[in-house]
């Protein structure tokens, strides 16, 4: 199981040597890869009485491909995640460009995962319809995967009409991984049958082992190696008391995650740099090597 960070959004700050220095800290520790969460812009409070969401426009967020673009620069084989790009909020195609600039100059480290999102605000200000944003992510994910192997597309769908286009360059990969975030059973089924793998956010429980096992047979279903499908588990150490991090550690092994990312936010930590204190605690105690992993 490939261990990863979750990169601190919300708390890590505007300092690019910070970003640099925790970067850097996570690939020299052995941490397998970096996950960034994303939000293009959050509502005003004040104006939104009631909000339920857990973000506002109070929140912090580095753009992932630009964030992605300036640790391809300062890292060497940390892979890059994206836990996740709200799709439908954006232009297809000019995605489909970045991924494939971040994976060219990464040297093929990115991994998109993509989801579908819950704010409705961020949409409208994005010019997108939030209404039909599950069927249209369906149809991006044939139209992104078309665009990163062929370089000419020709392509009539209901929402993307690609007139014999292509990018340039290509990304290293070919195509570049895809992988889906959501708890729903609509967002499970989606990603058995179109994603490389799936993004669940729940702590490892009996019912979250059931909903593997279930989405494993949906993935058989469609015709596909449920061994060649990877799951991504999340460790959140707010919501964990600290004498059991290493339980759940254990716990999504078992469960047979492909790979795991700790989250470090909600902590109360001081500073960014305390971020950089705990993964190297943490380091320690899940006895990561500091030696460079690939595959």
């Amino acid at each position: 199981m490939r261990i990863g960070l979750v990169f601190p959004q919300t708390e890590i700050g505007s300092d690019p040597s910070v970003i640099r220095e925790y970067a850097q800290a996570a690939e020299e520790l052995g941490y397998t890869h970096i996950l960034t969460y994303e939000h293009v812009v959050g509502v005003d409070l004040a104006q939104y009485p009631g909000w339920r969401g857990p973000y506002h426009v109070g929140h912090q967020f580095h753009e992932p491909f630009v964030l992605f673009g300036y640790l391809a620069a300062v890292t060497q084989w940390l892979e890059l995640v994206t836990g996740v790009v709200i799709l439908p909020q954006r232009q297809t195609v000019l995605v489909a460009k970045q991924a494939a600039e971040v994976d060219v100059l990464s040297g093929g480290r990115l991994r998109l995962g993509v989801g579908v999102g819950w704010n409705e605000a961020e949409y409208i200000a994005l010019g997108m319809d939030f209404h039909t944003r599950g069927r249209r992510e369906e149809e991006q994910i044939e139209v992104l995967r078309l665009l990163w192997t062929q370089p000419i597309v020709r392509y009539e769908g209901r929402w993307h009409h690609l007139p014999a286009v292509g990018l340039n360059p290509l990304p290293v990969q070919r195509p570049i991984p895809i992988w889906l975030g959501g708890m729903s059973e609509a967002a499970r089924r989606r990603a058995a049958r179109l994603a490389d793998g799936w993004m669940p956010q729940w702590r490892p429980t009996p019912e979250l082992r059931a909903m593997v096992d279930e989405l494993r047979e949906w993935v058989r279903a469609n015709g596909r190696d449920p061994a060649a499908f990877g799951i991504e588990g999340r460790l959140t150490l707010a919501q964990v008391p600290r004498g059991e991090w290493l339980q759940d550690v254990e716990a999504w092994r078992e469960l047979g995650a492909t790979h795991l990312c700790i989250n470090t936010m909600g902590l109360g930590l001081p500073s960014p740099r305390a971020h950089i204190a705990l993964i190297q605690e943490l380091a320690s105690m899940l006895g990561l090597s500091g030696t460079p992993r690939s595959g």
